[in-house]
């Protein structure tokens, strides 16, 4: 699992799993929220046929990303 850290929100690698294998996500939540993570789903074109290649292609998604909106949204 990667993470990054933002001003208000950290984002870390995640998985959504799916029929025959996963997603690969990002999971968003404010840093001193109490909430729920909002898992926002990458690559839905392509299935992964272990949570761990999920992950590492959502590790390296993450490096690409820009910032987190004020709704937990991905900003690239």
């Amino acid at each position: 699992m990667a993470r990054k850290a933002f001003e208000h929100f950290e984002a870390v690698s995640a998985v959504v799993p799916r029929e025959g294998g996963y997603y690969a996500a990002i999971a968003t939540k404010a840093i001193d929220g109490s909430g729920a993570p909002r898992f926002n789903k990458l690559l839905e074109e392509q299935t992964f046929k272990t949570a761990m290649a999920a992950d590492e292609a959502a590790a390296l998604q993450l490096t690409h990303l820009k910032g987190v909106s004020e709704d937990g949204g991905l900003i690239w």
